[in-house]
């Protein structure tokens, strides 16, 4: 299977996506930062409709000790929701500041609502501001759990003490006033453990999404890697096939010296392209042991010498460094020397062998940078040194 979409690729040839393969987006606590601006919009409706709908009909009927402080504490709620409007409607959460004063207003309002009534009428109609309030709460600590749950219990509280202190109820309306104030307990509960469960979820959306994203990347680069192989070994497989022709009909003699030049040449060239598909700590001297271990087995004695700490060089570079390592090595008689300096950014290797032709010096451009290849002969050993900087 191929890919017409190239996968990139990190200095170690493997394929990475943006940011090493993590998914591109809003992360976990923007997607649950989402859940919370959309239920905010909820709750705004809900507290507007609730405190115009509901309780503005028993502000208008029923009696109270002070009219005034009673409309006075309906006026305070109301502001709340118009002024966390700006900041909700634009799905954003509102700032600490307005959190703060919001849930000060909202309790002192509280306060005077049910100082505004008869205590032996806690709990009823008159009562509007007790499940109102829990409304506003909810609003303004939506994303504040803890500081809700304390704020939700002091108010229930207070409201009880309240109701238990200052009037003197009987059985039935200490039934009538737990059944009123679990049903609106419950309620805000159940709220709470929704926003807590939407926002699990949505993490775990995201995270399943970022998952098969992380997949279908693995996939990508796989087939990529796989054409790329493909590629590359038909590439060199039909360079080697006039070769092989040619020793098949006896057009090539295998014991004329460019003859076995040119078939160590190709032997090296192969390994090298097998070990390029290794996973290994340092692919460049992975490929250079490749084509050193095809020379000695050609009976060349090799000295293969290391230093200085791995660089990331891309595979197109690394193809680059090692084709005239290779060409030096298949045409060495005898002996061999094979040197590789990492520094930093910089790669340095430097080959001699007894070898009477070598590659031409020059300069190679890549897609990693620029590779330098400078050569010298001295009687029959060629010095040759291949020198790339990222």
């Amino acid at each position: 299977m191929t890919s017409d979409i190239p996968a990139p690729e990190d200095g170690q040839g493997r394929a990475a996506g943006p940011g090493g393969g993590e998914r591109a987006g809003v992360s976990g606590e923007a997607a649950a930062g989402q859940v919370d601006a959309t239920l905010r919009v909820v709750l705004l409706c809900v507290t507007v409709v609730l405190q115009l709908g509901l309780s503005l009909d028993p502000l208008l009927t029923e009696e109270y000790r002070s009219p005034a402080l009673a409309a006075g504490a309906f006026a305070a709620l109301l502001c709340v929701p118009v002024v966390c409007s700006w900041w909700v409607l634009r799905r954003r959460p509102p700032p600490p500041a307005v959190v703060t004063a919001g849930t000060v207003v909202v309790l002192g309002a509280a306060c005077c609502a049910t100082a505004a009534i008869d205590p032996a009428r806690q709990f009823q109609a008159p009562d509007w501001s007790f499940g109102l309030v829990q409304w506003h709460l909810l609003l303004l600590l939506l994303d504040r759990v803890r500081t809700l749950v304390v704020v939700l219990t002091a108010h229930l509280a207070a409201s009880v003490g309240a109701f238990l202190t200052l009037g003197d109820p009987d059985r039935f309306a200490i039934g009538a006033a737990c059944t009123v104030a679990f049903g609106t307990a419950s309620v805000q509960a159940a709220v709470i453990v929704i926003s807590r469960l939407l926002r699990h979820r949505s993490r775990e959306a995201l995270a399943a999404a970022e998952e098969h994203d992380r997949l279908a990347l693995r996939v990508l680069t796989a087939r990529h890697l796989e054409q790329r192989q493909r590629t590359l070994f038909a590439g060199r497989l039909g360079a080697t096939l006039p070769l092989l022709a040619g020793l098949a009909d006896g057009a090539l003699d295998p014991r004329d010296e460019d003859t076995r030049r040119r078939c160590a040449l190709a032997a090296t060239q192969l390994r090298r392209l097998f070990a390029e598909n290794d996973e290994t700590a340092d692919p460049l001297v992975h490929e250079l042991s490749a084509c050193v271990d095809v020379a000695e087995r050609r009976g060349v004695d090799v000295s293969f010498a290391v230093s200085g700490e791995p660089v990331a060089v891309p595979p197109r570079v690394r193809r680059q460094l090692t084709g005239p390592v290779a060409a030096a090595l298949s045409a060495a008689r005898g002996r061999a020397r094979v040197s590789v300096l990492s520094t930093g950014e910089d790669v340095r290797i430097a080959v001699l062998t007894d070898a009477g032709t070598g590659p031409r010096p020059g300069v190679v451009t890549t897609a990693g940078g620029p590779v330098e290849v400078a050569s010298d002969h001295y009687g029959d050993f060629l010095r040759l040194e291949v020198r790339w900087s990222g």
